[in-house]
């Protein structure tokens, strides 16, 4: 049985599942690109582990293929750091260890499956379906919008809304107000800010930071839901109404 035999299933609207494959050896990474294409599903690649998490921030990918032997962050750390995030999207762990402390350290960081290299394409193939077949399966209208005061943000749809007017965000301005939002209430200090949304382990310019907070207040506007600077620890997004 070839890849293409097993095509791809569908999001409800027949558009392609959007895959994001990770994995320093550009041979495999070549192949694992072209292969799954084939099968008709929209790939994006990475090298990297800061890499993986722009790509998954930027591609918004609904299965992501994360090799575990990395060259800075392994597969085990992102794939946490998409979780502390609040990001749930499934992961599939490639990796050439395969001892029962490896597999415990896979599941706890918040894999979904675990592939020992060398593997078949097909056995990788089918273990997608499999999970993407329930992913999918999920209507967006039923998926849970991030909200605060009268900002709602439509993480399938990747749209946000503002006294119901649609913003034009960028990339960064989109993940920054998206980390903000799913820690709405807590104090996050630039550095935290900086790892998350620009993924800089903590060799970043804070003062970015206090630009695109800069952008999204004037973006947001009157609204509802408030950026509000707490003197000498960082930013915290709430509604007036909240205590």
């Amino acid at each position: 049985m070839a890849v293409d035999d097993l095509p791809a299933p569908r999001h409800p609207d027949g558009a392609a599942p959007r895959v994001l494959v990770v994995d320093d050896e550009e041979v495999l990474l070549d192949l694992l690109r072209d292969a799954l294409r084939f099968a008709d599903y929209d790939v994006a690649t990475a090298e990297t582990g800061f890499e993986a998490l722009r790509a998954a921030a930027e591609h918004r990918p609904d299965l992501i293929i994360l090799d575990v032997n990395l060259p800075d962050l392994d597969g085990f750390e992102v794939c946490r750091r998409l979780r502390s995030d609040g990001d749930d999207v499934p992961v599939i762990f490639l990796t050439a260890r395969d001892t029962a402390d490896d597999l415990r350290t896979g599941f706890t960081r918040g894999g979904d499956d675990y592939l020992t290299k060398p593997f078949s394409l097909d056995e990788l193939n089918m273990r997608m379906q499999a999970i993407l077949r329930r992913r999918l399966t999920t209507s967006a209208a039923t998926a849970p919008a991030l909200r605060s005061g009268d900002v709602v943000m439509d993480d399938v749809q990747h749209r946000v809304w503002a006294d119901s007017e649609e913003l034009d965000l960028s990339p960064t301005e989109y993940r920054l107000l998206h980390y903000l939002l799913t820690n709405q209430g807590q104090a996050l200090s630039k550095t935290q800010i900086l790892d998350h949304v620009w993924h800089y382990d903590f060799g970043g310019d804070a003062s970015v930071v206090e630009t695109y907070i800069s952008y999204l207040r004037r973006k947001l506007g009157a609204c509802g839901a408030q950026i509000y600077t707490i003197r000498g620890v960082g930013y915290t997004m709430r509604s007036p109404e909240a205590p």
